[in-house]
C-alpha cells in the first residue's frame, strides 16, 4: 500500500492501528496544510508546529471521522481551527502571507498559481512585470473581506470545487459563486493599471 492509496482505505487501516497508514496520509497532504497555514500566519517555524498540530488532532480523532466529507475538507477543518487557536492564543490576527501566496516553496506544485517561473527567453522586463501583476494580485487578495479572500484562495490557490468551498464555508454554492465572483472583480480592478485591460475582463 502506498501514499496513492485511496483516502478511506487509508483511515480505515490507520483507525485500525496501522500507523504507517496514518504516516502516508501525512506525507500526501504535508504540503497543503503547510501552504495553507502559511496564508494564515507569518511565521515560518509556527506554521510548521501548527501543521504538526493538526496531524496530531486529526490522528486523535480519526476514529469519529466518518467519511461523510473527502479526508482533505476535513483535516483542512482542522488545520483552520488549529491555526485559528494558535492566532488566538498569541494574540495574532491573520495575515496573508504573501511569499507564501507566490510560491510557498512549491515551485513544482501546479496549484500555486499566483506566480510561475519565468521561461528560459523571459526577458528582464517581462519578468518585472510578472513580479508586479504577482505583487497585485496578493495585495488585492489581502485587501479582500475575509470570507471573499477565503472563498478565491480555496478555489484559485487550493484549486477546490464549488461544492467542496460550500462544505468547507458552510454556505450555499450560490454564496460561493457570490463571493468568488466579486473576489475576482475586485483583483482585475487592481490589475487593469498594469494590464490595461477592457471593462468588463476579469482575472
Amino acid at each position: 500500500m502506498t501514499a496513492e492509496a485511496p483516502d478511506a482505505l487509508l483511515v480505515e487501516r490507520a483507525v485500525s492501528g496501522d500507523q504507517k497508514a496514518f504516516e502516508m496520509l501525512v506525507v500526501k497532504y504535508q504540503r497543503r496544510i503547510e501552504r495553507l497555514v502559511s496564508r494564515m500566519v507569518r511565521d515560518h517555524e509556527l506554521v510548521q508546529d501548527i501543521a504538526q498540530e493538526t496531524f496530531i488532532r486529526a490522528y486523535r480523532a480519526l476514529p469519529q471521522f466518518r467519511g461523510d466529507s473527502a479526508f482533505y475538507t476535513w483535516l483542512y477543518r482542522i488545520a483552520v481551527n488549529t491555526a485559528k487557536k494558535a492566532l488566538v492564543d498569541l494574540k495574532r490576527d491573520p495575515v496573508i502571507n504573501e511569499s507564501a501566496l507566490m510560491s510557498s516553496g512549491d515551485e513544482d506544485d501546479e496549484t500555486s498559481r499566483v506566480e510561475r517561473e519565468p521561461s528560459d527567453g523571459a526577458t528582464p522586463e517581462a519578468m518585472l512585470a510578472s513580479k508586479e501583476i504577482a505583487e497585485a494580485v496578493n495585495a488585492a487578495i489581502e485587501a479582500l473581506s475575509e470570507d471573499l479572500r477565503q472563498a478565491i484562495t480555496l478555489r484559485e490557490i487550493e484549486g477546490l470545487s464549488y461544492e467542496e468551498i460550500s462544505e468547507l464555508m458552510n454556505c450555499p454554492i450560490g454564496t460561493v459563486r457570490s463571493r468568488i465572483f466579486r473576489a475576482r472583480e475586485a483583483i482585475a480592478l487592481r490589475l487593469r493599471p498594469l494590464l490595461d485591460t477592457r471593462h468588463g475582463d476579469r482575472w
